[in-house]
């Protein structure tokens, strides 16, 4: 079964962005890790060691992105009065206000405002509206508005 990936527009661009750089990365590892050779015993040569291990990284990271392209599904924002992924609402929390936009697991970064919805305030969010109000982890929770 092929799984499923919810992107936004934004978050697809983002990890297109990232794969270019990685790829471009490429030739510099390939050069250090032929610099590296040349220095002779490899067994003992901590910058073969690094080049390899740094190269291990870019094409582990390269290929999760390009599993993640091939499986993505571009999340469509529409007009709603309701909270769905690609959403951005604007909450008051324990009499503070947040926004966060709503989306997929794979873009989600709480430190940017972007929370998946499969994470708890995530699953509480979705299809509730302006005005609704409801306890999360024992504060009251305000929607004061949905982009």
């Amino acid at each position: 079964m092929k799984k499923v990936v919810n992107l936004t527009k934004a978050g697809k661009a983002e990890l297109e962005q990232e794969l270019a750089n990685l790829i471009a990365q490429r030739p510099a590892i390939a050069e250090r890790i032929a610099t590296a050779r040349a220095f002779g015993d490899l067994s003992e040569n901590q910058e073969y060691t690094d080049a390899r291990a740094e190269q291990k990284v870019v094409e582990n990271r390269i290929l999760e992105i390009q599993d993640t392209l091939k499986n993505a599904v571009l999340i469509k924002t529409r007009k709603s009065d309701k909270v769905n992924i690609g959403s951005t609402v604007n909450i008051s929390m324990g009499g503070k206000d947040f926004t966060y936009s709503v989306v997929g697991p794979v873009e989600a970064n709480p430190l940017e405002g972007k929370i998946s919805h499969e994470s708890p305030i995530g699953k509480e969010l979705l299809g509730r509206k302006v005005g609704d109000e409801f306890a999360f982890n024992g504060k009251q929770v305000k929607i004061k508005s949905v982009e």
